[in-house]
């Protein structure tokens, strides 16, 4: 049995871990009911001097359902929600840093690969997102609205916007790589005796599937140099790790 062809794309906030909002109460000085300050939300990580909350920690959990790419990686875990928040931080900044208007999605964009989720995500296949029943109980089911949804999937569409901008111009694939990789790597998935299709009927995927491997590479590269000149504290020692880097493109 053959292997399909497939691509990924790549293509993801210190100064303290200071308790940022507590009970109405507390503030006054005064315990609420209960007989202590309610904390909501507090600095785990700083990047340049951007705060990441505890509560974008476990919206990039609740929201990891929606990346396919997660497929067969296990449950995400705080530590690599994490590190995916520090990379999309970065990339933000070096966005409004260049002031790169064209990676912004339409409201069109952001709609059709909401459908596209629907339909296509195993996640949505099973609750049958693609009515809106089967969407709303989706979305109860993990603790999400439509209006993070979208918010999540214009990110991840600009970010991939960015990366296609920055980094796909002055690739150029050559005819040999793509009869290399057509011989080496899409004839040899085929069994004895299966047909195998032409390589002009699958030169222009070949030729996508390289390209987005070279796009890739030079966005890896450079978001490590971005990691390594950034400046990020991390304020929370449980959310340590041992210096894995998760992608933080998100088109996650």
């Amino acid at each position: 049995m053959r292997a399909p062809i497939t691509f990924r794309k790549t293509l993801v906030r210190g100064a303290a871990g200071l308790l940022l909002v507590a009970a109405s109460g507390a503030v006054q000085g005064q315990e609420p009911p209960g007989g202590s300050p309610a904390v909501l939300d507090r600095v785990v990580a700083v990047v340049n001097n951007h705060a990441i909350l505890s509560s974008d920690i476990a919206d990039e959990l609740k929201l990891s359902v929606l990346d396919p790419n997660n497929a067969g990686r296990g449950v995400l875990t705080p530590q690599q929600a994490l590190q995916q928040l520090i990379s999309r931080t970065m990339i933000q900044q070096q966005i409004r840093e260049e002031d790169v208007q064209a990676s912004e999605p339409s409201p069109k964009d952001v709609q059709d690969r909401l459908t596209e989720i629907r339909k296509e995500l195993p996640a949505c296949i099973r609750q049958n997102c693609a009515s809106d029943a089967g969407w709303t109980a989706f979305l109860a089911k993990n603790s999400l609205t439509q209006m993070q949804v979208e918010n999540y999937l214009k990110l991840r569409l600009q970010i991939l916007g960015f990366i296609e901008n920055r980094f796909r111009q002055g690739i150029r694939i050559s005819q040999e790589e793509i009869e290399t990789y057509y011989q080496k790597t899409l004839v040899p998935q085929y069994a004895k005796g299966e047909a195998v299709p032409a390589l002009t009927a699958v030169s222009p995927r070949i030729e996508e599937i390289l390209l987005q491997r070279q796009v890739n590479l030079l966005f890896g590269s450079w978001l490590d140099n971005l990691r390594k000149q950034g400046n990020v504290e991390v304020l929370d020692p449980t959310l340590e790790t041992a210096g894995a880097q998760a992608d933080g493109s998100g088109a996650r």
